[in-house]
């Protein structure tokens, strides 16, 4: 269609060869195929000129306005990939919102305030991705899962206290000592009797099961670190999630370098291809503040983070 219009506007095969950088023959070829596929001839062929028949003339106009639509819509949708607007739909369950997410929002609208963020809060056994620009999860270190995605962070699930607490209890100084602690734990997807599992994260051969017994259990990681800190006992999460309170120094480490878990932040995506360019600004943006924030609150652990 292409090129026929172009034949047309540039008076003849030949002209219309040179415009689009092809052969005449190929020229030719595709006019006479689409001729083929109408079902009836556009031009009058002459030695010297080429002239619309009755159904080309017709065919022309049509022609012209459909490529300008597809033209327009082609510049619509490369203006939605290239340009650093338009809205960015976030989903994230609320634990990551609150203490990953959140911190990184103001800075980023500063920083782009073309953006428009869309954000969803809520947990999903199996998040709906493809829905979302960017889904952030987080998974242990047996996490399979066959997705597009960016790792934002690598980290730790680490024991953390008050130090109103350590200073009525005192620090443990080994696994076994929790025993004698007030200890406050996630409510488990299997058996609640099943020991606390530790290993060293300098050394993942030493591993220690303390059978202890939590005098509280939550399936909310914001209602066991708001107890931690209120100085109901010690409990286990992750460096990232701990780090503004690390940092302030409303929680302290403690038992380092055992730990319970090690967990990797995702930013999930539905395609790996035609990411757009306000994606890629937030991702760049949102896994440079995360990390260092993270890095901040590791230096005020006396390195034992």
């Amino acid at each position: 269609m292409r090129v026929f219009l172009r034949v047309i506007d540039e008076g003849g095969f030949a002209a219309a060869a040179r415009a689009l950088d092809m052969s005449p023959a190929v020229v030719t070829r595709l006019v006479a195929d689409l001729e083929e596929h109408l079902g009836t001839r556009l031009l009058h062929r002459t030695t010297r000129r080429q002239s619309l028949t009755e159904a080309g003339e017709q065919y022309v106009e049509r022609v012209r306005m459909i490529l300008q639509d597809l033209d327009e819509a082609h510049a619509l949708v490369s203006s939605q990939t290239q340009e650093l607007s338009g809205t960015l739909r976030i989903l994230a369950p609320p634990v990551l919102a609150t203490h990953i997410l959140s911190p990184s929002l103001a800075g980023f609208r500063q920083a782009y305030p073309n953006i428009l963020l869309d954000i969803e809060v809520a947990s999903h056994r199996e998040p709906p991705i493809e829905d979302f620009d960017v889904t952030l999860m987080g998974a242990d270190a047996s996490f399979d899962g066959n997705i597009v995605a960016r790792k934002v962070i690598s980290t730790e699930a680490i024991l953390v206290a008050s130090p109103t607490y350590l200073a009525k209890r005192g620090s443990p100084a080994t696994p076994a000592d929790l025993l004698q602690h007030d200890c406050l734990r996630m409510t488990p997807s299997g058996l609640r009797n099943r020991p606390w599992h530790l290993f060293r994260s300098d050394d993942e051969s030493q591993v220690a099961d303390v059978d202890v017994k939590p005098v509280l259990w939550a399936n909310h990681t914001d209602t066991l670190m708001r107890a931690a800190i209120d100085g109901a006992g010690i409990t286990a999460t992750t460096v990232e999630l701990a780090a503004p309170h690390l940092f302030t120094g409303a929680l302290v480490r403690v038992l380092s370098p055992w730990i319970t878990n090690r967990y990797t932040l995702y930013a999930a995506l539905p395609s790996r291809k035609f990411m757009p360019q306000r994606t890629r600004v937030f991702l760049d943006y949102f896994i440079e503040q995360t990390r260092s924030n993270v890095a901040r609150a590791l230096s005020v652990c006396d390195g034992g983070c």
